[in-house]
């Protein structure tokens, strides 16, 4: 797909909203029959637009209290170094997003855990204990004021 008509960005939208519409209910609300909708959907997902379904859960319920925004500083920013970090990193189950940062720091991680002392303990012993960690600082969420994930679209 080089390039996105205004069926595929209705197509995305919608499934922004709910990814569990039927294939029927989305043909009917995009205009599309159901066959082309279908068509469509695939060719989004086989083109990168769409990377995947997931049920968006309530940490809360779930018994995850905190989450943190801990601000990682490497020692140094060499390629090899850096990609390291970077794959162990994302082999640990309590960041939930991690991003590339410029400004102070390397990294800005958002890390859930059940408990300020579950996250101490994560801190002292997994953060710190990564490879080519300087430094690191942490501030924690009061509350979630947006937490959508959905992306301004245009159509």
């Amino acid at each position: 797909m080089e390039q996105l008509d205004q069926f595929d960005w209705l197509i995305l939208k919608e499934l922004q909203l709910d990814a569990r519409l039927p294939n029927t209910e989305l043909a009917h609300r995009v205009g599309l029959s159901a066959p082309a909708c279908w068509r469509r959907v695939r060719a989004l997902e086989e083109g990168g637009y769409i990377l995947g379904y997931r049920a968006d859960i309530n940490r809360q319920k779930v018994g995850l209290d905190v989450l943190a925004f801990v601000r990682l500083d490497a020692e140094r920013n060499r390629g090899d170094v850096t990609r390291e970090l970077e794959e162990a990193i994302r082999q640990i189950p309590e960041v939930v997003s991690c991003h590339y940062i410029s400004g102070t720091g390397t990294f800005e991680l958002q890390v859930v855990c059940k408990d300020l002392n579950s996250f101490s303990e994560f801190a002292r012993n997994v953060l710190l204990n990564l490879p080519n960690v300087k430094d690191l600082q942490t501030s924690f969420s009061l509350g979630e004021v947006k937490a959508s994930g959905v992306l301004p679209l245009p159509g």
